[in-house]
């Protein structure tokens, strides 16, 4: 493979890492039952501690939510990637629904616009849930 290009990464900084999950607006989730693996593509909310996930619920017969429910270890990988910069952040941990009550002036805060898919306003419903990580881990493209 001599003639596959190639891009170095380092390893990030944590306060890198949490500058970038801060200003960061949307990450993968992958999530499991067994063999069968489920990843989703999320806006989130970072706070430092924890990510709060914005799940809709509309049109999936509440597949994300039964997925949720069996996998132990979550992982939650936020990245931005271009030909001449990359950086990508997966985050481990236990995930859980998130069960205060948070008002729209603060999800509005919090994430950006919800993208509908054909879905009618009134239609779409949204659960929280709560990924404490336990590991974090980022890289970025490196200056050489």
């Amino acid at each position: 493979m001599e003639h596959v290009e190639y891009v170095y990464t380092s390893g990030m900084t944590e306060s890198d890492v949490d500058a970038r999950l801060r200003t960061g607006e949307h990450g993968v989730l992958g999530l499991a039952d067994g063999d069968d693996a489920y990843a989703v593509p999320l806006s989130y909310h970072y706070d430092g501690d924890r990510f709060l996930l914005r799940v809709s619920a509309h049109g999936d017969d509440g597949e994300k939510g039964r997925f949720v429910e069996t996998t132990d270890t979550a992982t939650f990988v936020c990245y931005e990637s271009s030909t001449e910069e990359s950086w990508s952040v997966p985050a481990r941990g236990p995930i859980r629904k998130y069960e205060r009550d948070v008002d729209e002036a603060t999800l509005n805060e919090w994430f950006q616009p919800f993208r509908l898919f054909d879905e009618a306003v009134e239609a779409v419903e949204f659960t929280l849930y709560e990924l404490r990580p336990e590991t974090v881990i980022g890289r970025a493209t490196a200056d050489r």
